[in-house]
C-alpha cells in the first residue's frame, strides 16, 4: 500500500452507521478497509493518523457552472476548499460548447445575463481552442485539474450551433442533426443533456435563451437519445410544458434518470415544496428534484439586474449594453411602464431586499426597501432605482431570492426523494457564493440544527449523487473505488465569512467563502489538502467521461 489512513471514524457514503476503521490506498484506488490495527503498512507506506476525524468519500457537487472558469482556474475555487472532489458542470442548458466562432459573443453575453458571469473575465479567460463538444472535452482532459470534472451537453449552445440562433421551432432536419450531436457528445463522454424552459432565463441582448424556443417534442427527441445510448441523465430547469408529470413520463419511457431545478422552500408559501415532493414521488420513474440547503441570497447591482429578468420590462434593460442601462432607468416613460409590473412581480421580495453597499446613502443600509420607501414617501421600485443612479450604479442590493423557508428546508433535507444541489458554483460570482453548501450542511444542519444525522448528510454529498448521476466507482469508500477522500472534524466543520476578491481574468471581482474543519483531502489517491492547508501543486483531478 502507498497510503494508510488510521484511527478514522469512517462514514462510507452508503448511509450506514459510522465505525472505527482504517483505509489503505494503492495508486489511485482504495485497496483495503479494515478494523483498527488490522492493516499492516509496508516500509514505503505513508501512514496518516487521523486521530478520530471523520473520513468520508470526497463530496460530489452536481450543479455547477464551471464550464468557462475551468479554462483559467484549474483549482476550481472555492469548491476545492469545501471537501468537494468531483463537480458536474453544464447545467441548465448552458455551456461553452459546441460553439462556432461567429457565436462566441452570443455565448459570452448569455453567460453574462443568465449566470451573472463577468463579460470581461469571460473574454479574457476563455481559450477558444474548440468548436465541437468532443473537442471541448479533449481540451479539458489535457488541462491541469485539481478536481474531477464531468460535463453536460447544454441545449442552448447545441441549438445555437444547429439553428444559428434563429428564434423558432427547429425543423425536422435540425432536430435530427441535434440528435446526432447528442449521440456524438455521449460517445465522447458527456454525462447527459441539460436544458432550460425557465422564463427568467434571458440571454444575450435580453432575449430568451435558445433552449426556450424548443418545442417539448424536441426535448423528447433528444431525451430519447439518452435512452437509446443506455447512459446519461437529463437535467431540466423547469418551465412551460416541463414539470413533474413530464419528468416522470420521460424517465419511464426512456429508462433515464431525470433531475430538475429548482425545488425551493418559500417562507410565504409554507408546505408548497413538500407537496411537490409528494406529488412527484407518487409518479413512476427515477426523478430527482434538486434542493438547496442555504437561502438563495444575491448581492445585485442594477448594472447587472439578472434576477429582475423574469419581468418583461427588465428584459429591455438586459438587452442594452451595460453602459446604456442607467439611461433607461432614468427614463420616466420606462419607469411608468416598469413600476407596476416590478412592484407586483416582486411583491413577496420587497421585505427581503435591502441596500448592502452604497457610498451616497449609507443610512439606507440594512433596512428593507418596502419599509424604507414608506418612510421616504415613495415606492420600493423608485427608491431602488434612485439609490442606484445616485451611486453611479455601484450600489449592491441584498436580495433574498428564494429558499428562505428555513423549517421546510429541514423537511426537504430529511426526505430522501430529493437530491442536494444548486450550488451554482462558477456562476453569479460577484453576487453569491454557495459553493460552500457542503460544509454549511455539515455545520449548520447536522451539528447545529440536528435536522439530519451525519451519515445521512454524507450520503447526500457522496453516495446519492454518485448513484443518480451514474458516476462509476466514486461516492463510496469501497475496495476498488477511486481514492477520493476527505477527513474533517464534525465539531468544527463550517464556513468562514464571505469576502470579495478581484482575482478573475481582467481583475473581475467575485465572492468567495472559505471552510473550517476540513483537514485532509485526497483526489485519486493524491493529497490535495493536509492539516487544513491546500497543497498548491496538486493536479490529480480527471475528466469523468460518462
Amino acid at each position: 500500500m502507498d497510503l494508510l489512513l488510521c484511527r478514522a471514524w469512517l462514514v462510507d457514503g452508503s448511509g450506514d452507521p459510522g465505525r472505527d476503521a482504517e483505509v489503505a490506498v494503492t495508486g489511485d484506488r482504495i485497496t483495503a478497509i479494515g478494523a483498527p490495527g488490522e492493516l499492516t503498512p509496508g516500509p514505503e507506506t505513508k501512514v496518516v493518523d487521523l486521530d478520530g476525524l471523520t473520513l468520508a468519500p470526497g463530496f460530489i457537487d452536481i450543479h455547477t457552472h464551471y464550464d468557462a472558469q475551468i479554462l483559467w482556474d484549474g483549482d476550481l475555487t472555492p469548491s476545492c476548499w469545501h471537501g468537494v472532489t468531483t463537480v458536474i458542470m453544464g447545467n441548465c442548458g448552458f455551456g461553452v460548447a459546441p460553439t462556432r466562432p461567429p457565436h462566441r459573443d452570443i455565448i459570452v453575453r448569455t453567460l453574462e445575463n443568465v449566470e451573472g458571469m463577468s463579460m470581461e473575465a469571460l473574454n479574457a479567460g476563455i481559450d477558444w481552442c474548440f468548436e465541437t463538444f468532443p473537442e471541448y472535452l479533449d481540451a479539458l482532459d489535457k488541462r491541469r485539474k485539481r478536481l474531477n470534472v464531468g460535463a453536460f451537453l447544454g441545449h442552448t449552445p447545441l441549438r445555437l450551433f444547429v439553428t444559428g440562433g434563429e428564434e423558432r421551432a427547429a425543423t425536422p432536419d435540425e432536430v435530427d442533426t441535434m440528435r446526432g450531436l447528442v449521440r456524438e457528445a455521449l460517445a465522447a463522454g458527456a454525462v447527459g443533456l441539460s436544458t432550460s424552459r425557465q422564463p427568467a432565463h434571458q440571454g444575450a441582448y435580453g432575449r430568451p435563451v435558445p433552449s426556450r424556443f424548443a418545442e417539448v417534442d424536441e426535448v423528447d427527441a433528444l431525451a430519447a437519445e439518452l435512452g437509446a445510448a443506455g447512459k446519461g441523465i437529463l437535467q431540466v430547469s423547469i418551465g412551460p410544458g416541463m414539470f413533474v408529470n413530464q419528468f416522470s413520463d420521460l424517465s419511464s419511457r426512456y429508462g433515464i434518470p431525470v433531475t430538475w431545478t429548482a425545488l425551493v422552500a418559500r417562507a410565504d408559501k409554507p408546505g408548497a415544496a413538500m407537496r411537490t415532493v409528494e406529488r412527484g414521488g407518487a409518479l413512476p420513474g427515477e426523478v430527482y428534484p434538486q434542493i438547496a440547503c442555504r437561502p438563495i441570497v444575491m448581492q445585485v447591482t442594477l448594472a447587472d439586474p439578472a434576477p429582475l429578468g423574469e419581468i418583461d420590462e427588465w428584459k429591455e434593460v438586459l438587452a442594452r449594453p451595460r453602459a446604456e442601462r442607467a439611461a433607461m432607468l432614468r427614463d420616466p416613460a420606462w419607469r411608468d411602464r416598469a413600476r407596476p409590473a416590478t412592484l407586483e412581480g416582486w411583491a413577496h421580495r420587497w421585505p427581503k431586499v435591502s441596500v448592502d453597499e452604497t457610498v451616497t446613502d449609507p443610512d439606507a443600509i440594512g433596512i428593507p426597501l418596502d419599509r424604507l420607501a414608506q418612510q421616504r414617501g415613495t415606492t420600493a421600485f423608485d427608491l431602488m432605482l434612485d439609490i442606484a443612479l445616485a451611486d453611479d450604479m455601484a450600489t449592491r442590493f441584498r436580495v433574498v431570492l428564494d429558499n428562505d423557508g428555513d423549517d421546510e428546508i429541514g423537511d426537504l433535507l430529511a426526505d430522501k426523494r430529493t437530491i442536494l444541489g444548486l450550488s451554482d458554483a462558477g456562476a453569479h460570482a460577484s453576487q453569491l457564493c454557495d459553493a460552500c453548501y457542503s460544509t454549511h450542511l455539515l455545520g449548520h444542519w447536522v451539528r447545529e440544527r440536528k435536522a439530519l444525522g451525519l451519515e445521512d448528510a454524507v450520503w447526500r454529498l457522496t453516495g446519492q449523487p454518485a448513484h443518480a448521476f451514474r458516476i462509476a466507482e466514486r461516492g463510496l469508500v469501497r475496495e476498488g473505488y477511486f481514492a477520493d477522500l476527505v477527513a474533517f472534524d464534525p465539531a468544527s466543520i463550517g464556513t468562514t465569512l464571505m469576502r470579495r476578491v478581484h482575482d478573475q481574468p481582467g481583475s473581475a471581482d467575485r465572492l468567495v467563502v472559505g471552510s473550517t474543519g476540513v483537514q485532509h483531502m485526497w483526489i485519486n489517491g493524491v493529497p490535495a489538502r493536509t492539516d487544513g492547508e491546500d497543497l498548491t501543486d496538486t493536479a490529480a483531478g480527471r475528466l469523468i467521461r460518462g
